[in-house]
């Protein structure tokens, strides 16, 4: 038999979802994450989730992983020292950047410009120039370029990029360099421009290429290590990690191209978010992943993720492919507290993480955080994780009381004002990737996982407007099951820069099949026959004169059948929904884009059996929550023994092994065919 296992990595808990490809059944785990080595909380969740299912290590032929190492060195700084190759001229392109300034009204006044990946001492200049068609104008100068890479190797960088101008067009004079660099820097991790992203507009290509080297040391490091230690455990199956797309790639290619990894946590999640929409009939679906630290949001459209052309990390903005998703600073252990300067109750983005965690988890936390109110509300029943994870409630009583205090109000009063507004930041969020991109959310299902997501998605659906509000199953391990259940990708861009009247239908389709040749080889070298490769195209394309473009996923045949004239009028109508626009002025066609996609796991979602409607065999116990200002009697429910066509009315928790749901007093549950708890409010 054939085993698949996911795994996600989060700030709080690492998630495990472990497959058996030929019966359909899965193992669930959550341990805690171990943020000085992830590789421990990972080989811990393997041994255990093994033990549970009766397999060992050796059994799994596949090993998906999401992680946020690449994140977390952006975000704290911790990439490595970069030394930058530039054309004669262009010393100064990292520090020179484009002239938008984040912030309202006077926000250059205030701004502090982030310090560039590459350091203006670290960055030098060679001779040689290739023009704008990637013809050679002048020579390089292999003396020159040696005397350079003396230079940066003296200075002690730890990654090398090399961009020249136009090398999008011509990569020889870069290839050189690299030529020249595994010579006087040998074992120096090494990016070029023209390999990693191979478009126009020099300062976004300079600036993905050095955060790929920047990063590529410790993502390097880390892929090595994990892979050690799995070998080690008798793990011999493939490692892929997720890509910011939402496709997996192997992890010898994420050591060369970890920039595609950037977001590549919050995108397991949406890809586990899909394949469960696709199960329960549910074509629009916005995405509200709450976890410990934060909370990450998506929008899916006729089971298409929404994908956007750069990646935001922090200040960083990459020209990177990646699902359009966007992160607040909201979770389980966003801390509560009221400055003393203001006396408003504030909710994060600090967080208490995984250590020491909320008051209520009795690890040595004492500040006030969501969780804490949950389990004070009673939201949260006294155990977590089947009940081998007990709640502190006496200590998150305690806790929030200190919210109370410094407000002046009751201790439910404090608790659910720590809820309220961590909804709104939730809801905030929501409104960026749907109404702000034209999107009505009315015509959205919400669907909230993770481990808080569940005890969120009623509240901020009726915030939204957006029902059912679903809580899939195993919310907590979504992620993981994202991971386990998505495909192999790989991409490549080509520069075009040509108005519609200028070329024609069969141009375009033999580059862009030149370029599927070329991704489909890189996935048949990961072991992937040529039948089960599937190619896609992007074109991205602008009116003329326009700064930006707006990328449209086409194929082959619907080029063929409609032509540019097809491409036209779709790039109309998208422009019409954005902006509420169009131009009279000339089309143009930007960039040409081929994607590769390995086989679909054609994986079924097991049904449930059939019930009457009525959960009262799944009933553990009554109980009282805060609802609508006052204690209110309701049930608590056994996820495990509902039954499909089950309908649980508010106020009512239900608890299973990774996460808990929240039904409000006036909202009502239906368990539908594959076990997702579909809410809405009652009739």
């Amino acid at each position: 038999m054939a085993y698949r296992l996911g795994v996600d990595v989060g700030g709080t808990f690492t998630d495990l979802l472990l497959f058996d490809l030929g019966s359909g059944g899965f193992w669930r785990h959550k341990t805690p994450s171990t943020p000085h080595d992830s590789s421990e909380g990972i080989l811990n969740g393997v041994n255990a989730i093994c033990a549970h299912a009766g397999v060992t290590p050796a059994q799994i032929d596949f090993f998906l992983h999401g992680t946020t190492v690449a994140t977390n060195a952006v975000l704290e700084g911790k990439g490595a020292r970069v030394g930058l190759i530039v054309t004669e001229g262009y010393r100064q392109v990292m520090q020179i950047a484009r002239s938008f300034v984040p912030g309202g009204l006077a926000g250059w006044i205030v701004w502090p410009k982030p310090t560039p990946l590459a350091a203006l001492e670290d960055t030098f200049e060679i001779p040689g120039r290739m023009d704008a068609q990637g013809n050679e104008v002048r020579a390089t100068d292999d003396a020159a370029i040696r005397a350079v890479l003396e230079k940066l190797k003296a200075q002690g960088v730890e990654a090398l990029t090399v961009s020249l101008m136009n090398a999008y067009l011509n990569g020889a004079h870069e290839k050189r360099v690299a030529e020249l660099a595994a010579e006087v820097m040998p074992g120096v991790p090494l990016s070029l421009s023209h390999v990693v992203l191979p478009e126009m507009q020099e300062y976004e290509r300079t600036l993905t290429t050095v955060a790929n080297a920047s990063v590529r040391p410790i993502v390097g490091n880390y892929v090595r290590n994990l892979r050690e230690k799995l070998r080690g455990a008798g793990m011999a199956g493939s490692l892929s990690l997720l890509r910011s797309d939402g496709g997996l790639m192997s992890s010898e290619k994420s050591e060369e191209h970890p920039v595609s990894l950037l977001m590549s946590g919050p995108a397991g999640g949406v890809t586990g978010a899909l394949w469960v929409a696709k199960a329960a009939g549910l074509k629009n679906i916005l995405t509200l992943d709450v976890g410990g630290t934060s909370t990450d949001v998506a929008l899916i459209e006729n089971l298409e993720p929404r994908r956007v052309r750069t990646t935001e990390v922090g200040h960083l903005s990459v020209r990177a492919s990646s699902l359009d998703v966007k992160t607040v600073g909201a979770g389980g252990g966003s801390i509560a507290y009221v400055p003393e300067l203001t006396k408003a109750l504030r909710v994060g983005p600090q967080s208490a993480g995984a250590v020491p965690g909320p008051v209520a988890y009795g690890k040595g936390g004492t500040l006030p955080t969501v969780t804490d109110a949950n389990v004070v509300l009673g939201y949260l029943p006294e155990a977590l994780l089947g009940g081998t994870f007990k709640l502190d409630r006496d200590g998150a009583k305690a806790a929030v009381q200190t919210i109370a205090d410094a407000l002046g109000i009751g201790l439910m009063e404090a608790a659910r004002g720590i809820i309220d507004i961590v909804n709104e930041n939730m809801f905030g969020a929501l409104r960026m990737i749907s109404v702000q991109q034209g999107y009505d959310p009315r015509h959205f299902a919400l669907m909230g996982f993770g481990g808080a997501g569940p005890l969120h998605v009623n509240a901020v659906a009726r915030l939204m407007g957006s029902w059912p509000a679903v809580s899939p199953v195993s919310p907590g391990v979504l992620c993981a099951l994202g991971d386990a259940t998505t495909r192999m990708r790989t991409e490549t861009a080509r520069s075009f820069s040509r108005r519609f009247d200028e070329t024609g239908e069969a141009e375009v389709l033999a580059i862009l099949e030149e370029m599927a040749a070329q991704t489909r080889a890189e996935l048949a070298a990961e072991g992937i026959s040529d039948a089960d490769i599937t190619s896609q195209f992007e074109l991205d394309v602008r009116y003329e004169g326009q700064a930006f473009e707006v990328p449209l996923s086409i194929d082959a045949e619907l080029l063929k059948r409609d032509g540019l004239a097809g491409v036209l009028a779709r790039f109309d109508e998208e422009h019409a929904r954005l902006f509420t626009f169009n131009m009279d002025s000339a089309h143009e066609l930007v960039n040409l884009r081929a994607v590769a996609l390995g086989p679909l796991l054609e994986l079924e979602a097991p049904k449930l059996p059939v019930g009457n409607g009525d959960p009262i065999e799944a009933k553990l116990r009554d109980h009282r929550l805060w609802s609508n200002g006052a204690m209110q009697p309701a049930v608590i429910y056994d996820r495990a023994k509902l039954k499909a066509g089950d309908v649980i009315p508010g106020p009512a928790i239900v608890i299973e092994m990774d996460s808990t749901t929240l039904i409000e007093a006036d909202c009502a549950g239906t368990v539908d065919a594959h076990g997702n708890i579909l809410i809405n409010p009652k009739s």
